[in-house]
């Protein structure tokens, strides 16, 4: 497995890769140890779903999908089609959204798929049927088989990416899942210092084995945030903004180089970290990182120049982050518009 790169100079204004990873790290044990952990969701319904509807429109969108989050929200909420794009483009994200609602409650609560452990064949094979069988249903890849249908591995070869990668012969597949479901079950969560890069490497792994005729990335992108769920991690949303850069780390990590990967998904793990969970269960009092505390009006970087100048009541965590409270914001808003 790749190390990070400590000598790779981050972006300017950003932190290093191994910042990221620290981050993560210190976070994680905070959601942990003082917020109980992901909330489950009869907890925090609204958490979920915001995760849901943003995920089954940028997963889709990456993969050529056209609907606006509007419209996969109506889609989604409603229950109707709006606008006229192709029915096959609907029937993408709400089989998208069907695997989604089924990984983040089978994430937190396995009942009789995960049998303990972090993923299983089955489960595999389950998002893989629930994402793709709606839009398969009344367009069906023109070159499968009746024995390539959603769920079913690929009898084709794959023709080699644009980046070089080629994935392997179709009768080599079943054997390389099983090692791929063997060795992502033996994460846990001890592996927390280096788990963004052992997720990398696992995830791209899967990409290049490209089980299935098609859905590989979507299917790829559902199972990876099964695994983050289940080790106690928010999932994460790739969005479609990030396409080239998600689509560049991952022709990285063809070449063995998994440290981009591994950033990009830390990265992305902390932003629903701040987006969705922590806001929605901190409560006014607990201290939480900045950006938790941002909005519109006031970002997570004017916040933290409160912090330093010492108008915001804040505190420096061990990862070297300002974290504040909900009262102690509205106490530096007010008197901000005092002095204003």
């Amino acid at each position: 497995m790749s190390q990070p790169n400590k000598f790779e100079p981050p972006r300017r204004g950003r932190p290093s890769r191994a910042d990221v990873y620290k981050r993560l790290q210190v976070q994680i044990g905070e959601l942990r140890e003082r917020l109980g952990g992901l909330p489950s969701p009869e907890e925090a319904a609204g958490i979920w779903r915001g995760i849901w509807l943003e995920e089954a429109h940028h997963s889709t969108a990456i993969e050529g999908n056209t609907l606006v989050l509007k419209q996969v929200e109506q889609l989604l909420s409603e229950g109707r089609a709006v606008g006229n794009k192709e029915l096959s483009e609907y029937l993408e994200v709400r089989g998208y959204a069907d695997a989604a609602d089924w990984v983040y409650g089978q994430g937190i609560r396995p009942g009789d798929w995960g049998h303990g452990k972090s993923i299983t064949l089955a489960e595999v094979r389950q998002v893989h049927t629930l994402a793709m069988t709606p839009a398969w249903d009344v367009a069906p890849h023109p070159q499968a088989t009746p024995r390539e249908r959603p769920g079913s591995f690929r009898e084709h070869d794959i023709e080699p990416f644009p980046g070089g990668m080629h994935p392997p012969d179709w009768t080599e597949v079943p054997v390389l899942v099983r090692d791929w479901v063997g060795d992502a079950q033996a994460l846990r969560r001890a592996d927390d210092s280096n788990i963004a890069e052992s997720l990398a490497v696992l995830h791209a792994r899967f990409e290049q084995i490209h089980p299935f005729l098609d859905g590989n990335g979507r299917t790829g992108r559902l199972l990876l945030n099964l695994l983050l769920v289940r080790l106690g991690y928010p999932p994460a949303i790739i969005y479609k903004g990030n396409r080239s850069r998600y689509l560049a780390a991952l022709r990285r990590a063809d070449k063995g180089d998994h440290g981009p990967l591994g950033e990009f998904l830390a990265r992305a793990i902390l932003d629903n970290l701040y987006k969705f969970v922590v806001p929605a269960i901190a409560g006014p009092a607990r201290l939480v990182p900045l950006p938790a505390l941002a909005t519109e009006q006031l970002s997570a970087n004017a916040l933290r120049v409160a912090a330093v100048r010492g108008r915001l009541k804040a505190a420096k965590a061990a990862d070297g982050t300002w974290r504040s409270s909900t009262a102690w914001v509205e106490e530096y808003v007010a008197s901000r518009y005092k002095r204003d």
